[in-house]
């Protein structure tokens, strides 16, 4: 039986069903081969020859390919149709190849949709491997490779607590750093809008805005205070008003193209809130499974036989109004048509989510979100009516606008309406029967519920007998609130979101569908970003990494350049360039650049970056001071300084006579340092501020104690209520509160890293409230043990899942850990992958983190020993007796 290998067992088993007993389908578990991540793997010096090595958990993969071969040496290698599928199959075969036997055949087969006829076609069209596809792998590996091993290193000498760069991940964490830095420095701009609510004669009701005042047109800016938005009121509320003239024009909207990568993960993080590994990694299950096609693509079209499917579901599940006459086309935006896959559709139109065969709920989520996008791209265009009502006065002084829609047919905003990133004004609205010339009445008491909003945090209600005003803080209205004003205030760039990162990274052309969730998932896993309610913001040490690569090595962090590089590798998959003249190039110039850092002194990165980040560490001071004036001891200036144990800070340059500090990203942080509180015993007890915020200190370091006792005060106290009495609390902890009833051992209660606690012996317990350390008494830290106890057994009584048996034997479940949940099998745990939610797991995917644990730590479950037949239950139980007795006599 021919062998056919494909990257995982998932896929494997469903190959299987379409093949059949007459091919052997076995799994690589993705790559079998690597780089060694040390020096000297890509060595420049012999024109980039590149070691690879076999990693160990594939040995036993590749052992199993190599003993289905001994039987049948003819070899299909099936993996994924993009260039590291590609990669995959070469490394297999250049594995392989001392195993083949004389003769034997190797193809090639690829297919965008694991079904029956996608596999059956590619089975009978097999190829050779495409070497361009796999030098354009070696030419990205190979530059990834001399990035992170030559620029890293730089970056640990230079820029103390730096961890690692990598070549695109630099530029992504770049995007982001500019983003934040635009946020600090955006100034936000007041302005206000005015608003009435009018009624037509009949009595219906609709809302206008004002846009001319004094005869002039307003523009956004033009009423900047509250002063102009009260006469804005006013003129409005002393004029009769009409309708000078009423606009309706048709409108109509088209449908988006059917998802690729990047739009899949934009919409899977809109409104399912998955990030881009998790939603990659439920994709990756449903392609696996048949249910969709290849979901790491950059194109948009659909092959012919699809669309003409989807065209069947829509009249039949519709009706004929809701199909274009003729089917819609969609142009494949991908530069390489080696890689311009079809769009990521469902391999089934007629397949809904309601019948998806899958328990996973992120999978199911994502089916219907790509059924409903694919049938919708083929849908018929929305079409709608779009009014426009000009209000103004006879003088012509005033003038109001109101605008709404009617929905004339909803076409494919009936299944799907793409999601937005952030709220637009979008006016949906719709206006009652309105005629030219007729008035338009100002309805009382429009507002009034807004005004008691505004008033309700007990703002005085402003009276102006002037105008007859009513104001309040940002909304001023007439007295008959029929009228009214809102302050608003311009809005800086939002944070990125993975979904609006993956967006920009496409717009600039870095990085290419396999690559956006690699790329966000590195920089959080470095520690450089984190993610905050789906925002995207830098760390300091990210912030850092990137002032120092943009000072020493901008060209790499350049978004043209990298964008240039990714159009290179294109070019070297389409057969255009050769993959080590691109490398040739490169390298030049980066070891040039490398070579440039050699002489710097740490002191000149940290006065460079000092200089590029001095407007967000050292914003201008209300009083008009010197901001970068050290506010402790008035004589230092702040600088940026790194420590020994990683990170920065900011800290006073008349260290150590003053010991200021505070955090790079504070920089309005309240002063503290140094202060004395009292006396105790003798010893000063000071409270300071340090890197990690403020704290308090019994005495100073001296020879005999270098390190004097110290505690961190408290998430959430007033630092002006920390005195002497509370300072003595926090420095005599852990308390011990008395022995425990039952067996005499102390109970103490504390702060730790995770919040306040009660601890008995080796059991820790949290306290919901950190000044309940200092009150807690037995009974109660005996109940608060009791319930964590009680909770502890119950989780580790209950499986979050039971999955099914393993193919060996014994359940697969899914369990609560200390650290993280997991899947259990035997003796053999594996943690779950941090984008992979428990209810998420599936047997098939249980099963590979199983293997793969399995395979590292050598562990394999002790088999049960064959239930004894009664007659050798007895034998056995005689051989102790008979052999006691031999030796007692």
């Amino acid at each position: 039986m021919p062998v056919v290998v494909v990257e995982s067992p998932a896929k494997a088993k469903t190959i299987n069903k379409y093949l059949g007993d007459d091919y052997t389908v076995l799994a690589s578990f993705g790559h079998v081969r690597d780089l060694p991540p040390k020096d000297g793997s890509v060595d420049p010096e012999t024109d980039f020859t590149m070691k690879w090595e076999v990693a160990a958990e594939s040995k036993k993969h590749v052992k199993a390919i190599k003993d289905a071969l001994a039987s049948d040496p003819n070899l299909i290698l099936a993996t994924d149709p993009d260039r590291e599928g590609e990669a995959i199959s070469w490394h297999l075969l250049e594995t392989l190849a001392p195993a083949l036997k004389k003769g034997a055949e190797v193809s090639r087969v690829t297919f965008n949709a694991i079904t029956k006829s996608a596999v059956t076609e590619a089975m009978a069209n097999p190829r050779r491997i495409d070497q361009p596809l796999v030098d354009a792998y070696l030419a990205r590996r190979a530059l990834d490779y001399l990035v992170g091993f030559n620029l890293s290193p730089v970056l640990w000498r230079k820029l103390p607590g730096a961890k690692s760069a990598g070549r695109v991940q630099s530029v992504a964490l770049r995007i982001i750093v500019d983003r934040e830095m635009e946020i600090e420095a955006f100034k936000a701009r007041e302005y206000w809008s005015v608003h009435a609510r009018l009624a037509t004669p009949r009595g219906d009701e609709y809302d206008a805005a004002m846009t001319v005042f004094g005869g002039k047109k307003l523009d956004r800016f033009d009423l900047a205070t509250e002063e102009q938005a009260k006469l804005a009121v006013a003129a409005i509320a002393s004029r009769d008003l009409s309708v000078a003239s009423v606009a309706s024009k048709p409108a109509s909207r088209n449908p988006w193209p059917p998802f690729m990568t990047s739009t899949l993960q934009q919409e899977a993080s809109r409104k399912l809130g998955l990030g881009a590994r998790a939603c990659m990694s439920a994709a990756q299950r449903l392609y696996e499974a048949g249910h969709i096609t290849y979901m790491r693509t950059d194109g948009i079209d659909m092959a012919p036989e699809a669309v003409m499917a989807a065209r069947d579901a829509i009249k039949a599940r519709f009706g004929a109004e809701y199909l274009p006459k003729s089917p819609r086309m969609y142009k494949n935006k991908a530069k390489n048509a080696q890689e311009a896959h079809e769009c990521i559709r469902p391999t089934d139109m007629w397949l809904s989510p309601d019948k998806l065969p899958v328990a996973d709920k992120d999978q199911k989520a994502l089916y219907d979100l790509i059924w409903k996008r694919t049938l919708a791209s083929q849908m018929e265009s929305a079409r709608m009516e779009r009014s426009t009502v000009e209000i103004g006065s006879a003088d012509g002084q005033v003038g109001l606008r109101a605008t709404g829609q009617v929905m004339l047919f909803d076409g494919f905003l009936r299944v799907y309406d793409q999601g937005r990133d952030d709220e637009e004004d979008e006016d949906g609205r719709r206006l009652p029967q309105i005629e030219q010339g007729e008035a338009a009445r100002k309805v009382g008491g429009a507002f009034a519920a807004e005004y008691e909003k505004a008033l309700g945090a007990g703002d005085a209600l402003i009276e102006s007998a002037a105008s007859g005003q009513l104001s309040a803080p940002g909304l001023v209205a007439d007295e008959a609130a029929a009228i009214a004003a809102r302050r608003h205030f311009t809005q800086p760039p939002p944070r990125y979101t993975e979904a609006t990162l993956v967006k920009r990274m496409e717009e600039l052309g870095i990085g290419r569908p396999s690559t956006y969730a690699s790329i966000i998932g590195t920089i959080q896993d470095r520690d450089y970003v984190r993610k905050e309610q789906n925002r995207l913001i830098p760390e300091d040490k990210g912030r850092l990494v990137t002032i120092f690569l943009l000072k020493y090595f901008p060209r790499y962090v350049s978004y043209d350049f990298t964008a240039d590089l990714e159009g290179e590798l294109d070019d070297i998959s389409s057969g255009e360039r050769a993959y080590r003249e691109v490398l040739r190039r490169f390298w030049r110039d980066f070891s040039a650049a490398l070579e440039g850092t050699s002489e710097l002194r740490i002191s000149e990165v940290l006065d460079a970056i000092d200089d590029a980040l001095a407007p967000q560490l050292y914003p201008p001071r209300p009083d008009g001071s010197d901001p970068r004036e050290c506010p402790l001891c008035h004589k230092g200036r702040l600088h940026l300084k790194t420590a020994r144990s990683g990170g920065a800070f900011i800290g006073c340059t008349n260290y150590p006579e003053c010991r200021f500090t505070r955090p790079i990203s504070s920089p309005d942080a309240e002063v503290v340092g140094d202060t004395v509180l009292g006396l105790d015993d003798g010893d000063e007890i000071s409270l300071k501020n340090g890197r990690f915020g403020p704290y308090v200190q019994r005495g100073e370091a001296t020879e005999e104690q270098p390190k004097p006792p110290r505690a961190s005060v408290p998430k959430g106290w007033d630092l002006a209520s920390v005195d002497l009495e509370r300072a003595l609390a926090l420095l005599a902890l852990p308390r011990e509160i008395g022995p425990h009833p039952e067996d005499g051992v102390p109970v103490e209660a504390g702060i730790g890293r995770y919040g306040p606690y009660v601890k008995h012996g080796a059991k820790y317990a949290n306290l919901p409230d950190v000044d309940e350390v200092f009150t807690i008494g037995m009974n109660r830290a005996v109940e608060v043990l009791a319930s964590k106890q009680v909770r502890g057994r119950a989780a580790a009584a209950a499986p979050l899942a039971e999955l099914g048996e393993h193919p060996e034997g014994g359940p697969v479940q899914v369990m609560s850990g200390r650290y993280g949940p997991y899947v259990k099998w035997a003796k053999v745990n594996a943690t779950l992958p941090r984008d992979l939610e428990p209810g998420a797991v599936t047997l098939e995917r249980a099963l590979e983190l199983i293997a793969e644990k399995a395979a590292k730590s050598g562990k394999k479950p002790a088999r049960k020993a064959a239930a004894k037949k009664p007659a050798a239950k007895k034998a056995a139980a005689k051989k102790p007796a008979a052999a006691k007795a031999k030796k007692t006599g």
